[in-house]
């Protein structure tokens, strides 16, 4: 027991975020005895960003090269503009995946907060404010509902989240009566983050804005609070962070409640970005989210990654499906060519858990 407690408090010791061991003097001669393969899979083990920023680069310059205006500064704002949502989303997929688990109502608690938001504001005369933050109290309480019957009902993230998904739907279905509130019979604040402003010869969307700030927050929280570790280590042995004095089932429950918030604010995004609150939006939402995670280098397994990776992920994403549309490639082969992507990320991502011999 004893031993338990000081491996658990070990891994409490703060590391950079998604880093592994750092290999000493010794460690670094082992590897270059190993060869190349087994150097590449030490920078890939302590760097789970670099991976993803590598392919991102790629894709950008194979892209700038067969399609002539990919580079052009109207079309790198667009697809910005076009992973705003699952950005976001990815945030919250992050986090809960960091935990070891997976949540398949993301996309169902946007799209809820967001009707919520846009029908109390357009039918029931509430103003934008109230509005908004009502839509962000429907989505935490949401993340709350999943945190609990994780934590205190012991079920099966999978499970849970796939049963409130349905849930969540139907009561946007419901509430909605299928009904799209349209744009014009909102209040502006609804509609902010889809404005832009132009910086030079590109035009910025406010909500881009607020997502990349909202990768700075939760990258420094993780990083560089005691909370941040905390998810890491339960993760990575939920039983040895337990040992080590962490209230495993508190700092699940947060991260839920906090990924619901996150979830609510990618609903006002989603808003802002079509212009409206369709009951049938983000239909791809839930799968994008967890595609922009694996691509962009957590594991699955839970305790590895780096939510810079997540924005990543949904960039080279959003840039191979842009990319391949001015290349004339068909719809069809863009989900193959994702499909694919989805499958080798996953494949070195088991290649780089392996245990070193």
């Amino acid at each position: 027991m004893a031993e338990e407690h000081r491996r658990g408090l070990r891994r409490l010791i703060p590391a950079p975020q998604g880093a592994g061991p750092s290999p000493g003097t010794g460690g670094i001669e082992a590897a270059e005895a190993r060869g190349l393969g087994a150097r590449i899979h030490d920078i890939l083990h302590a760097n789970a960003v670099i991976g993803p920023a590598i392919v991102l680069l790629l894709a950008i310059l194979v892209f700038s090269i067969t399609a002539d205006r990919f580079l052009e500064p109207r079309n790198l704002s667009l697809i910005v503009q076009q992973v705003m949502v699952v950005g976001t989303l990815g945030v919250a997929q992050t986090l809960i995946i960091l935990t070891a688990g997976i949540d398949l109502s993301v996309g169902a608690i946007m799209v809820l907060s967001s009707i919520v938001m846009a029908k109390l504001s357009a039918d029931s005369g509430v103003p934008g404010l109230l509005a908004l933050l009502i839509g962000f109290g429907v989505g935490t309480a949401c993340g709350l509902i999943n945190g609990l019957l994780v934590t205190r009902l012991r079920l099966p993230p999978f499970i849970v989240t796939l049963g409130t998904l349905n849930v969540f739907f139907a009561l946007n279905l419901y509430y909605s009566k299928s009904e799209t509130i349209r744009g014009v019979d909102m209040p502006d604040l609804l509609l902010w983050t889809g404005n832009t402003f132009n910086l030079g010869d590109t035009k910025i969307t406010y909500g881009s804005l607020l997502m990349l700030g909202l990768y700075g927050v939760i990258a420094y929280a993780l990083s560089s609070t005691a909370w941040g570790r905390h998810v890491y280590a339960v993760g990575d042995d939920a039983e040895a962070a337990r040992l080590s004095g962490v209230r495993t089932n508190r700092v699940v429950l947060s991260v839920y409640v906090l990924a619901g918030l996150i979830c609510a604010v990618a609903g006002w995004f989603l808003i802002g970005r079509i212009a409206s609150a369709s009951p049938q939006a983000g239909g791809t939402a839930n799968l994008d989210s967890i595609t922009a995670v694996v691509i962009g280098g957590t594991s699955l397994f839970g305790g590895r990654g780096l939510v810079v990776g997540t924005l990543f992920g949904a960039l080279i994403v959003g840039v191979l499906r842009n990319g391949l549309t001015q290349s004339g490639v068909d719809v069809l082969w863009q989900d193959f060519a994702v499909g694919i992507l989805i499958i080798v990320a996953v494949a070195i991502d088991q290649w780089i858990r392996k245990v070193k011999a």
